[in-house]
């Protein structure tokens, strides 16, 4: 069975058993910070799972994409050394929410390992949990026979998501694929080698960890399960490795084309080919679903996937960008299943190439600082880098270490690696627990025991900034929930016009009113679904919960929102109209002053395309088009046209906002805004600029902003010219005459400058013979570095044959300059000269036979090492 033909099979099989087939999320976590990439199947139903939200439909099943490369869940150093391990692989998976439990997920896992997929009973086994006497019973009513099945502790079977979060005990199915029945034994399972493996994991969700580590009852039991398509496909094709099946066959032998050379499974290379392959899958789907390469978060785990593939390449003799040319062959293979891969194509190989061409200019300069570092240490009778050193060029210039070390060992050194080691964990428990999200979990319980209570606030801020009636159902102040709050606190009401920050919105402000009070509304944000905290000040009274009060959004700040973020809509379809659709939206910040817009682009744009993009919107504005909404269900707004943001996390019903009917820009949008485009007003580039390897940033300002910077932009060019006494159109005449004069000035001042430190032009420079070679010593005025080459190339070339010294002081430093004619530069060079005048200085120098120069922090003494000039030539010329 072909791994494409498992996908469709699992999949149907439980549509036919009344489940909704879900698409894989983004690998973003969409809305939780307690991971670092999506990671397993029902990441993307967790707060299905805590009873946060709800869907209309309580039974799914999906195939899921999954990162395991960072954090907790890292697979990263075992890619390409085990049969197994991979960064990206998919997790098939079949989920309860509250519908069944345990007796039918056993029985569906039963049907479909042996009756559909027709897997060998003699060759299965069963795990439970050692206190689930249950799920042992109700493996053996379906069929499997009771020495199948096997108790395990909590280490192998109990499942937890992270370290806080959704948790359970387990139930495992395990195939053994050893050629010999006789073998199979149960000591395997969960045992050493690799001959019994897990293939199905069913997780009976009946608890949440909080960050104490405390278990407490979900709302509902649930059922999550997960199986690795890559390992079910080799068993299914009855291969021992994941990558002898049709999952990475193709990749493998693009990588052999590319190298010019056999995959061999057992060669010295095979570890090279097996991670290439690998890692084109994750980098390919990581670009595509919005992550850029950087030296934090997500962005640097793509960035390390990235730097090790190429690594590894240098073993086949790949030479700079090659895994770019491998992620066609991914795109092939995947691009039916998943069509973010297809419909990003560009935008993953652009930005891939990109960060190739950037890793092979790190080991450019890298080689250049680590080889002066192993000369260094060399010098010093050192003999290894220590794993401080090692690690420095790892994290700040990139430097993989077994780079590091084939650098070292030419020069004769060895590296600290257990120093290295040390420094590695250290950074990386530092970054697993930026990553564990315990603070945000700490915040979230006040706010959960709200939700739990039924406390939800509906929002009708999209037709109303006023509501008069709205009920207070919830108070917090700094120690948490209250009666009664003054000062500054947090304020939950059933209804209001205030909209929660999200989508790249900020949150509104404005006022509470309620009789003998008033607070005002300094933020608002949505920790939970369905909960909108308004972040306020009391300033007048007391505030009661149950109180009704008047809720006001702050009028002109939110039309401004509104025009800005409508304007992010018109800007996204200029640039697709001025670039191409590979400019994708990377994120954006729509506050009432400016707007933000990153996307992804290779290269800064041109004066004449940041003209045009303006232009367009400005005629999208002028042309004052409808802007309408419409919900619908999500598929149907894809089906559309309308854009969706990678890592934004969608319900089944979404919100689409449209300019023209569509015609303009259709986008999954539920923030707020302009009713026609001409209230935005009007729209002015200010700034663009890099942000990330890849990625551009726009910002932009509309309406009452925009006018403000046109004013001011008017001011200062009135300013100008009446400073310049010209007209305002002269203007940059007038400035290019007075650049070209400024220009003449200074070279004349150059020219008069060098002629008074040549003693004024007249006769030849004045010279002392030092054993027949003339040697011309001079003190000058400070100049700039490339004038006091000018003068010593013009002195050297008046003396025809000879050695100039010229010294040169400033407040807090002298300088000295030695030129050598080509004549005498082998007996008296440059750079031996210098390195001898220079500690009378106090400082140090060299260069090259006939050019050299020092610096040191004794000016005072410059007049000595001039004196000493024609005794260290002297001593040169013996």
């Amino acid at each position: 069975m072909s791994s494409q033909e498992l996908r469709k099979t699992f999949l149907d099989y439980f549509a036919s058993k009344g489940h909704r087939i879900v698409p894989s999320s983004s690998l973003i976590p969409a809305g939780d910070a307690t991971l670092l990439f999506t990671n397993a199947g029902m990441n993307q139903f967790k707060d299905v799972f805590l009873g946060r939200e709800v869907r209309d439909y309580t039974r799914a099943a999906s195939c899921q994409k999954c990162v395991r490369a960072g954090g907790k869940h890292n697979d990263l150093d075992n890619v390409g050394y085990t049969a197994r391990h991979h960064t990206f692989f998919e997790m098939l998976g079949n989920f309860s929410f509250g519908d069944y439990s345990k007796a039918e997920a056993i029985r569906f896992a039963w049907e479909l390992v042996t009756e559909v997929l027709g897997l060998e009973q003699e060759r299965l086994w069963f795990t439970v949990y050692t206190e689930d006497d249950e799920a042992a019973r109700l493996w053996q009513e379906v069929g499997a026979r009771p020495e199948r099945v096997l108790r395990f502790g909590e280490k192998d079977n109990f499942w937890a998501m992270g370290e806080t979060g959704p948790c359970g005990p387990c139930s495992e199915i395990h195939y053994y694929v050893g050629d010999d029945l006789e073998g199979n034994r149960p000591e395997l399972v969960n045992g050493s080698g690799d001959d019994t493996i897990e293939v199905w994991n069913l997780v009976f969700m009946q608890y949440e960890r909080d960050a104490a580590g405390h278990l407490h009852a979900l709302p509902r039991p649930c059922v999550d399960t997960g199986a690795g398509l890559e390992r079910l496909t080799a068993v299914l094709q009855g291969v021992k490795s994941n990558y002898d099946t049709d999952l990475f066959q193709p990749l493998l032998a693009r990588v052999a084309d590319l190298a010019q050379r056999p995959y061999e499974r057992d060669a010295e290379t095979g570890p090279a080919f097996r991670v290439i392959a690998d890692h084109a899958r994750a980098v390919a789907f990581l670009l595509a679903d919005g992550v850029v390469p950087s030296n934090e978060g997500r962005g640097y785990v793509l960035r390390r996937i990235v730097r090790r593939a190429l690594r590894y390449g240098r073993q086949l003799g790949f030479d700079g960008v090659f895994l770019v040319d491998v992620v066609p062959a991914v795109i092939e293979s995947m691009g039916g299943v998943y069509p973010e891969l297809v419909e990003r194509r560009a935008i993953v190989e652009q930005l891939l190439r990109s960060e190739e061409e950037r890793f092979s200019r790190v080991l450019n300069v890298g080689t250049d600082l680590v080889g002066r570092e192993l000369q260094r240490l060399k010098r010093s009778g050192a003999t290894q880098v220590s794993g401080e050193s090692a690690f420095y060029f790892y994290q700040t210039h990139g430097i993989p270490l077994e780079i590091l070390e084939e650098f070292a060992q030419e020069e004769g050194l060895g590296i600290d690696r257990s120093g290295f080691e040390r420094q590695l964990e250290a950074a990386r428990s530092r970054g697993q627990e930026s990553w564990k999200g315990e603070l945000l979990a700490r915040f979230r319980e006040e706010y959960e025991r709200l939700a739990e209570r039924g406390v939800t606030t509906e929002f009708v801020g999209y037709g109303e900034l006023s509501v008069g009636d709205a009920r207070v159902l919830a108070l917090l102040g700094k120690s948490g929930e209250v009666d009664v709050l003054t000062g500054e606190g947090e304020v939950v009401l059933d209804r209001t016009p205030f909209y929660a920050e999200a989508g790249g919105q900020v949150g509104d402000q404005g006022v509470l009113r309620w009789k003998g009070g008033r607070a005002r509304v300094v933020d608002t944000e949505r920790p939970l679904a369905g909960v909108v905290v308004h972040r306020v000040v009391v300033e007048e009274g007391t505030l009661r919960r149950g109180a009704t009060v008047k809720a006001e959004v702050a009028r002109g700040r939110r039309l401004d929102i509104q025009a800005n973020h409508t304007a992010t809509h018109l800007l996204h379809a200029a640039l697709h109209r001025v670039l191409g659709p590979a400019a994708q939206q990377a994120g954006s910040l729509v506050e009432a002053d400016r707007l933000r817009f990153d996307f992804s682009w290779h290269q800064a744009l041109l004066p004449d395309q940041l003209e045009a993009i303006e232009t367009l919107v400005n005629q999208d504005i002028r042309a004052n088009h409808a802007v309408t909404t419409a919900e619908m269900a999500l598929e149907e707004a894809r089906a559309a046209g309308a854009m969706a943001l990678f890592g934004e996390k969608y319900g089944e019903v979404v919100r689409v906002v449209s300019v023209a009917d569509g015609a303009v820009s259709r986008e999954l949008c539920g923030g707020c805004h302009v009713r026609r485009t001409g209230d935005i007003g009007c729209f002015k580039i200010v700034q663009e600029r890099s942000v990330a390897a890849g990625v551009r940033r726009l910002e932009a300002v509309t309406g009452r902003a925009a006018v403000e910077l046109f004013q001011s932009y008017h001011r200062l060019l009135k300013n100008a010219a009446a400073v310049a006494k010209v007209p305002p159109e002269k203007l940059p005449d007038y400035l290019a005459e007075q650049e070209n004069r400024i220009k003449a000035l200074e070279g004349e001042a150059k020219r008069l400058k060098l002629k008074l430190a040549s003693g004024g032009g007249e006769g030849e420079a004045e010279a002392t013979p030092v054993a027949g070679v003339p040697v011309l010593v001079r003190e000058v005025a400070e100049m700039a570095p490339a004038e006091l080459r000018t003068l010593a190339d013009r002195w050297r070339h008046k003396l025809g044959s000879g050695v100039v010294v010229i010294g040169m002081a400033s407040e807090e430093a002298a300088t000295l300059l030695v030129a050598v004619t080509e004549d005498v530069a082998a007996r008296v060079p440059a750079g031996e000269v210098v390195k001898r005048l220079a500690p009378i200085v106090e400082g140090r120098g060299g260069g090259k036979a006939t050019l050299a120069q020092a610096g040191g922090k004794a000016p005072a003494k410059l007049g000595a090492a001039l004196a000493a000039a024609p005794g260290v030539v002297a001593e040169l010329l013996g």
